[in-house]
This record gives structure tokens, C-alpha cells and sequence, in this order.
């Protein structure tokens, strides 16, 4: 996405991750956030669960090859709990997911995922339980995120999701990048600038 995209709708397969409270810890592990930038953090996305100390792959959701390329990861309860490192977002976004459906998330990792422009929306549990059920049985099944209808749809089914008013507007209209809304302000404030008298002027 570039400066200034607007989310209306977004549609990938999905993956059904198991579990509650699934924390920050366990998303991305503290030893893999020693960098300047979040390029690569994709790799070390649930590390700790996906690879053994030799590197070798465990059984996990995101291992396995039937969800290869999905875009949307279903989870449970208050996803993304724990300290409020944006990393690890960043390296869930780094792996390639564009999109949360859960139960319940913890509100800073909503608040991370929503001004990286990543939709982060909420289904009742039994809900969530018939769209991960639905994705076992049928891992190619396509689920439409709409923002403007304010449902999740996968196959024949629809469901109303649960979204912060805010968040839903900052994804429609694209203020969510806030660095882009800024820039494109950038004439009002170098007007505002010259007028004000505390103005410094390189030497």
C-alpha cells in the first residue's frame, strides 16, 4: 500500500491459529528485536514455535503448507497481549498477513497493527469457530474483510464484525498513515511556520 491508501475492502485465504492470549512474546521473541529496522522481522515470526533449536520445522499453523500465502490470520481471545512491542506486528506484516480476525485483541497491539494499516476486526466466538472451522475443512475458501459493510464473509457465510468507529474511518479514508496525512498538509504548515515568531533561520 502507498501514502494515503484507503482500505475498503480486502479479500485472502486465511489461516486458523489455535489458542488464546497468544502474547507478543510468543509472536516474535525479545532476542530477534535487536535491529534499526523492521526489514526481515518477517522470518522470525512465532520462531520459537515454528522451529526447534536446530532449526528444524515444528508442527504449526503457520508451517503448514495448506495456508502457504494466506493473508488472513483467524485467532481467539485477547490476541496480542503482553508488552506493547511493535515488532511484532511489524513481523507478522513481514510474513506476508494483511489482516486479523479474532474473538478479542489486546487494545495497544490493535492500536500498532491499525497505524501500520493492517485491519483488525472482531467476530463473536462462535463466529470464529465456524470461520476456522470452515478454513480446516476448506483451506482455499476466499474471506472478504468489507469495512464499509462491516462484515466478514467466507463461502455462504456472513458475519457482522465488531470495530472501533475511528480505526474503520482511518482505514476508509486513509488517514491511518499519518506521516502521508501529514505530508499532505506540507503547505499549510510551512505557511504556518514563516508566522511564527519564534521562527529559527539557518545560519
Amino acid at each position: 500500500m502507498g501514502d494515503h491508501d484507503v482500505l475498503v475492502r480486502l479479500e485472502g485465504r486465511g489461516i486458523p491459529l489455535e489458542g488464546n492470549d497468544i502474547d507478543t512474546d510468543r509472536i516474535i521473541p525479545a532476542r530477534f528485536m535487536k535491529c534499526v529496522t523492521f526489514e526481515g522481522l518477517g522470518r522470525y515470526a512465532f520462531y520459537d514455535e515454528r522451529f526447534d533449536e536446530q532449526g528444524r520445522e515444528k508442527t504449526h499453523e503457520l508451517n503448514d503448507l495448506r495456508y502457504k500465502g494466506a493473508q488472513i490470520l483467524i485467532v481467539g481471545r485477547n490476541f496480542g497481549c503482553g508488552s506493547s512491542r511493535e515488532h511484532a506486528p511489524q513481523s507478522l506484516k513481514g510474513f506476508g498477513i494483511r489482516a486479523f480476525v479474532g474473538e478479542s485483541f489486546a487494545e495497544i497491539f490493535r492500536g500498532n497493527c491499525s497505524s501500520m494499516g493492517l485491519p483488525v476486526v472482531r467476530l463473536s466466538h462462535d463466529d470464529i469457530r465456524k470461520l476456522k472451522e470452515t478454513v480446516k475443512e476448506s483451506p482455499d475458501t476466499v474471506i472478504t474483510i468489507d469495512l464499509e459493510k462491516k462484515t466478514v464473509s467466507a463461502g455462504d457465510m456472513v458475519f457482522e464484525i465488531d470495530m472501533p468507529e475511528t480505526l474503520r474511518r482511518a482505514l476508509l479514508s486513509g488517514t491511518w498513515d499519518s506521516t502521508a496525512t501529514l505530508l499532505s498538509h506540507r503547505e499549510e504548515i510551512v505557511a504556518h511556520e514563516k508566522e511564527l515568531p519564534y521562527r529559527f533561520t539557518a545560519v
